[in-house]
């Protein structure tokens, strides 16, 4: 249970301290062109955001991109098994679990990738990533679809101190915490 509070904690202090970055007259929007010859654009500076289902069409862009990440942060906190890092053997505190993928021209989740200091943990973050549901509407610049890269970090407080340990292991910890 203290797993799912802290994901939620962190997930939830992402968008509180999230800000539109909207780029000045000097700055360019960066459009890069992918092997399939499609164009992809980055969610912070898209013109039209993918629509997230549930989030309504009609709202500003910036209230769209809040809308989605608060989808996505809800739907990876209900989503993810945080228990599985229990018995990985991590050691206590934060773990960082980075995942990247890409919502296609159709509003298709696609291209998941995630980084962890455990396999298990990646393949969790990419399962559960790849339960979103389609978008509504895809990304939109100039008019036209495009592919929209998105970022996600997922962080996971560890905790092992409520594990029983045998007499081994407690006579161990006795003897380091004496030296």
């Amino acid at each position: 249970m203290k797993y799912i509070f802290t994901l939620l904690f962190v997930l939830s202090s992402t968008l509180i301290f999230a800000q539109e970055e909207k780029p000045t007259e000097e700055e360019t929007i960066i459009v890069t062109e992918t092997d399939e010859g499609s164009e992809e654009v980055a969610f912070q500076v898209i013109e039209h955001v993918p629509v997230y289902y549930g989030c309504n069409e009609k709202l500003s862009n910036f209230e769209l991109k809040n809308c989605m990440n608060r989808k996505v942060i809800k739907h990876v906190s209900s989503n993810f098994n945080a228990g599985i890092a229990n018995n990985l053997g991590l050691p206590d505190g934060k773990v960082r679990i980075n995942v990247i993928f890409k919502i296609n021209k159709e509003g298709k989740v696609i291209d998941i990738k995630a980084r962890a200091p455990h396999p298990a943990l990646e393949k969790e973050a990419e399962r559960v990533i790849s339960l979103l549901p389609d978008m509504d509407k895809p990304g939109i610049q100039k008019g036209k679809p495009v592919i929209v890269p998105y970022s996600l970090p997922i962080v996971l407080q560890i905790d092992n101190s409520s594990k029983k340990l045998t007499k081994k292991e407690r006579r161990r910890l006795r003897r380091s915490q004496r030296n």
